[in-house]
Formats: C-alpha cells, structure tokens, sequence
C-alpha cells in the first residue's frame, strides 16, 4: 500500500518541479530497466502555458501490471497548487495533490 501512495506522489512531485516556469512549453519522457524479474516501462508528457500545467502518465511493470496517472497545477503569486488521479494495477484509484511555495 505505501508504494501506491508513494509512486503518485513521487510522480507529482517531479511533474510540478518545472512548474515554477510555468512556459516551459511541452515534454516528454520515457524510460525503462530491464532486470532479472523481466522489464518495467514508463512514462510522461505534459504542457505549461501561462502559469498552468498539466501531464499523463503511466507505466507497465514486469509483470505486467500496468498504472496511470493524470495530474494539473497552477502557478501564481509565489504558491503552486496541484492535483490528480493515480490509477493502480488493480483499477484502484487514488486522488493526489498539495502545493508549495518558491
């Protein structure tokens, strides 16, 4: 249980860290490690435009159990505020979000 909360927040978190240049146009990532259980796969994209933001996401794992995520922010005043939906590998779904000053 601890690593479903902890992947949405993790992905949350790296998603937000552009945020403070919130112009920063669109992205994308992808990745995956291959080890002995087999192979894990995941990845992101999103867009920032005038102090907003938002991304999608996901991830297959080695056994192939697969996740998603959705997420936005906004930008103003010195405060970014986020929100989103984590989605496990069971159809569990978990809402995520929080917000930080820079």
């Amino acid at each position: 249980m601890t690593r479903l909360i902890a992947i949405p927040a993790l992905a949350a978190i790296l998603s937000v860290a552009a945020i403070a240049d919130a112009n920063a146009g669109s992205w994308s990532r992808s990745h995956s490690v291959t080890g002995p259980r087999g192979t894990t796969s995941w990845g992101s994209s999103g867009s920032c435009s005038g102090g907003s933001c938002s991304w999608q996401g996901g991830g297959t794992g080695f056994r192939g159990n697969s996740w998603s995520r959705q997420g936005q922010a906004t930008c103003s005043g010195g405060t970014c505020n986020w929100n989103g939906e984590f989605t496990g590998p069971h159809g569990n779904t978990h809402d995520y979000g929080g917000s930080f000053h820079y």
